[in-house]
């Protein structure tokens, strides 16, 4: 009989992706088994998941608005449906055990393998859980969890680790020494490296704060800005950083591009990075052993990126800019100090390295182990 499971993350990349990584682990680990991913038919996974090459089935779900509303009673319909159509794909398919990272579909996933008998793990990736994985803490027999700080909101968990959250192979396997990864990516070797982003889509208000910063320290050739705009900000940022004066091919000390494929490579290079807190790319940042200054997305559900960042910020590994703080000049006056204060950077490298977990996966796999 072949091992099987059933992984489920829905709607932002926030919980596909861990998703997807489990998945693949679990593909590796168990050779020859079946791996079904259950998600939306609108939300991110449904793109991704094939490309990774998972069968994918999908249930419509909806989430609960926080205050009482009659829309809550559309959704409540909706989840009594979409736990039907759980319970039969547990029913035809008959996992070993089932995975959820988060999501509004996992709730159903979650509750359907607890109907039927089957171990169920959660994963939560933010130091401020999901309403939804707060929800199941209650029903499964494991919730692994990224960061410590998130302890206190499953106080009746049956068992929980804290493993952090899997993080790219290449950043993990990674033998390439700093200056190696700035030859591979075209960057000067002995000039410090600043790497900055808003995430995969870019981030408007870092992207003006970086104009900013960039007209400011014009004329500074110790520092080299790595600058990831988005795909859809770029040619805007080029012809806003045109009109400040900023030459792309002739200051010397900038590269912009659109989107990073080498985001490992680069975060191996840079010696600071500036970006936002949510969860996968703080678990990358610290296996890289990356100081960070860090700007929490406002509007993330629960404020979790500011959670995610003052965890970081307190175990000495960043430091933290809320958006209506971020300016140009007051990125230039933190980076003027780190860099004029070597052993801070040291330290909050060597802090950030220490609560870096890149056996993540592995321990990940190791709870999931324990049920079949």
């Amino acid at each position: 009989m072949k091992t099987r499971f059933i992984v489920s993350g829905t709607g932002t990349g926030g919980h596909i992706y861990p998703a997807l990584a489990i998945a693949k682990g679990l593909k590796e680990k168990y050779p020859g088994s079946e791996i079904l991913f259950v998600g939306g038919s609108y939300g991110l996974e449904s793109k991704l998941v094939p490309q990774a090459g998972f069968q994918l089935k999908t249930i419509s779900a909806a989430g609960f608005k926080r205050k009482f509303t009659l829309q809550n009673l559309t959704v409540l319909g909706k989840a009594i449906i979409s736990l039907g159509r759980a319970w039969q794909i547990m029913r035809q398919f008959q996992p070993q055990a089932v995975v959820g990272t988060g999501g509004y579909v996992c709730g159903p996933v979650i509750l359907a393998a607890m109907l039927c008998g089957i171990p169920t793990l959660i994963h939560e990736q933010n130091a401020y859980p999901g309403l939804t994985n707060r929800i199941l803490a209650y029903f499964a027999r494991g919730i692994a969890v990224t960061f410590a700080d998130s302890k206190k909101y499953f106080p009746r968990a049956k068992w929980l680790k804290v493993t952090g959250l899997p993080v790219r192979s290449e950043l993990v396997n990674t033998q390439v020494q700093p200056e190696k990864a700035r030859q591979l990516l075209n960057l000067p070797v002995k000039k410090r490296l600043i790497l900055s982003f808003g995430g995969s889509q870019g981030a408007q208000s870092i992207n003006r704060a970086m104009l900013q910063l960039l007209k400011i320290l014009l004329a500074d050739k110790e520092k080299h800005f790595l600058h990831v705009t988005g795909p859809s900000q770029y040619e805007d940022f080029v012809i806003q950083a045109r009109s400040l004066g900023l030459k792309m091919t002739n200051n010397g000390n900038i590269t912009i591009v659109p989107y990073l494929n080498e985001m490992p490579l680069a975060m191996t290079a840079a010696d600071l990075a500036v970006c936002r807190a949510g969860a996968s790319t703080l678990a990358e940042l610290t296996a890289a052993g990356l100081p960070a200054i860090l700007i929490p997305y406002p509007y993330a559900a629960g404020n979790h990126q500011e959670h995610n960042a003052r965890s970081i910020v307190n175990q000495g590994a960043a430091l933290l800019v809320r958006e209506q703080e971020l300016s140009g000049a007051k990125l230039a006056e933190i980076i003027g100090t780190l860099f004029n204060s070597p052993d801070i950077l040291s330290s909050m490298a060597w802090s950030s390295k220490k609560i870096g977990r890149p056996q993540a996966l592995a321990d990940i796999l190791e709870m999931i182990a324990t049920f079949i």
